[in-house]
This record gives C-alpha cells, structure tokens and sequence, in this order.
C-alpha cells in the first residue's frame, strides 16, 4: 500500500513511511513502543491528527496494536510482513517509472546497478 517515501505523496503517507523505514531499519523493533502521536507530531512538524491517520494505517495493516491507555506496539513479524508489502509496492509501482525513465535517458540498467556497487 505504500512506497516508504514520495514528496508527491499525501502527509500521512510520507509519515508512514517514515515509520516504516524505523521499522525496517530495526529503529522499532517487535515489542517497542512507537513515539506518542503528539510527540511524532512534534517532532515532524505535522497535526497530530494526520500522524494518527497515519498510525492507524499500521494498525488496520496488522503491523502495530493498541494498548489502550499504554500506547501503540510494533507487533511480532511486522518487519517481514512490512518489507514483503514494500517489496511488492516497489516492484509494482515504482520499478516501472524507474525503469521508464532509465529507457528515457538512455542509460543501461546494468551499469548503472555496477556503478552504485564500486
């Protein structure tokens, strides 16, 4: 459902995406609490709300649970769960634009894969 960041994107997506990126990074780990959507929202600059859009898509996706008056807990397998959803966003969404426009400029692909590993 996501691409881990997209200035187009909405502000709820690309705090997702933020989130998501600690969550695969291992900045949250299964069992860690994530930060307070006042303190998230603090910290970004963002309306507290539009964090909570953004916290409840990880809940509704089964990533995080709610402990009411606790807070909101990454679950266990939210890491692989969440990179095989990232994984299948990318290849579905952003691997052809990439690829497009890697045709566009002329450049070969594997070059390219070459260049970044050197």
């Amino acid at each position: 459902m996501t691409a881990l960041s997209n200035e187009d994107s909405p502000v709820y997506i690309r705090l997702r995406g933020t989130i998501a990126a600690g969550i695969l990074r291992g900045d949250y780990r299964a069992g860690d609490q994530l930060p307070s959507v006042r303190a998230f929202a603090a910290e970004h600059g963002a309306n507290p709300l539009t964090v909570a859009k953004a916290y409840q898509s990880f809940q509704d996706d089964g990533y995080v649970e709610v402990r009411r008056g606790v807070g909101m807990f990454v679950l266990p397998g939210a890491s692989e769960k969440l990179r095989a959803a990232e994984r299948a966003s990318f290849v579905d969404n952003q691997w052809p634009r990439i690829l497009g426009y890697i045709d566009l400029l002329g450049l070969d692909a594997a070059d390219l894969l070459e260049r970044e590993r050197v």
